[in-house]
């Protein structure tokens, strides 16, 4: 992001009505929120989905800065809805009484692990998921500073010759990330996938298996439990309900990490 452009970005702030100074960025704390449909959302927006926080902001398409409602991402814009990303940063200005936070939407629906690398594609959604997020995260730090990630990913994955490699390719993309956003301690909160889903398709048990076991091998890693939450109707995605209470768990999770520094 060239010096025009970090103006407009601090300028889009202010006149969401941020009038704080953002010069130093120690108190504008980023979050990424990537993954699949899960994580972008699907479920129906509601009132309370559309109510604005005062110190919670997303980068929208554009990259620039507004005040966060639902729905916050834009992969298949006919569908998206309800996702964890806006109950999550509306949790984390909770915890965190004096500082704003900003929401980078990157989920691609959809997308396997696979299109989550330097230079991957993933058709539904005509992006490239992971450079996509680097760059939008790039930029979103130019205002900001990055705090970490949160995950949502691995329905598409769910099949017995991916999942031999998923394990390898999530270790890859952790490590990946970190690198090009230059924090090599970047926390990271995965989810399993629902128990709903896991039901509709065995297979997935071993996904969840590999995520819950992340924190175990990466540091500044965490697993979120989703027992409890229930699907929308399609056994594949969460309901309204069940995705604003997801996005509660990876804040406290997030936290938790956090304060371990």
């Amino acid at each position: 992001m060239n010096k025009l452009s970090a103006v407009i970005v601090t300028f889009a702030l202010l006149s969401a009505g941020c009038s704080h100074d953002y010069s130093n960025h120690r108190d504008f704390h980023l979050y990424i929120l990537a993954g699949q449909s899960n994580m972008a959302g699907r479920g129906k927006v509601q009132e309370q989905d559309m109510q604005v926080h005062p110190r919670v902001y997303v980068l929208n398409q554009n990259d620039e800065w507004e005040l966060a409602k639902d729905p916050l991402h834009f992969d298949k814009p006919g569908i998206v809805g309800v996702g964890p990303g806006l109950a999550f940063g509306k949790a984390m200005a909770g915890y965190k009484k004096r500082v704003r936070i900003g929401l980078i939407p990157c989920a691609a629906g959809g997308s396997p692990i696979s299109s989550w690398t330097k230079g991957g594609y993933h058709d539904q959604t005509k992006s490239h998921p992971y450079d996509d997020a680097v760059r939008r995260a790039r930029a979103a730090m130019q205002s900001g500073v990055l705090k970490g990630i949160i995950w949502h990913q691995g329905e598409s994955d769910s099949k017995p010759e991916k999942i031999q490699v998923y394990q390898a390719k999530h270790v890859e993309l952790i490590a990946g990330f970190r690198q090009d956003l230059g924090d090599e301690e970047i926390r990271f909160v995965v989810a399993r996938l629902g128990d709903f889903y896991v039901e509709r398709n065995p297979d997935a048990e071993s996904i969840n298996r590999i995520l819950a076991n992340i924190p175990d091998k990466i540091e500044n890693t965490a697993c979120v439990d989703v027992s409890g939450l229930t699907h929308k109707g399609d056994v594949l995605h969460f309901d309204t309900r069940s995705s604003r209470e997801l996005g509660g768990r990876y804040a406290e999770l997030m936290i938790k990490l956090e304060r371990r520094k």
